[in-house]
């Protein structure tokens, strides 16, 4: 039996259909080529905030290779007499 024989037999209003996502209506960047111009702003925008995660990391490396490790004695340095 049918989803809709069987909503109709128990007296059931029809089954609302599901919302579909927005479709991207910005222009294509080139026309054959799938992608548009919203997916190359979002992706330099995803990109940038990589590469400030990336710096942020490489900082905080280099604090604790420069200063927390030889502060804590889990090295020295070999610039240091």
């Amino acid at each position: 039996m049918g989803e809709a024989r069987r909503r109709s037999a128990q007296g059931l209003p029809p089954r609302q259909a599901k919302p579909s996502k927005p479709k991207d209506t910005s222009p294509r960047i080139i026309s054959w080529l799938p992608l548009t111009q919203k997916q190359s702003q979002q992706f330099i925008a995803l990109t940038t905030r990589g590469a400030w995660i990336g710096i942020s990391g490489l900082v905080v490396f280099w604090i604790t290779v420069r200063f927390v490790g030889p502060a804590a004695g889990w090295w020295t340095l070999a610039d240091t007499p």
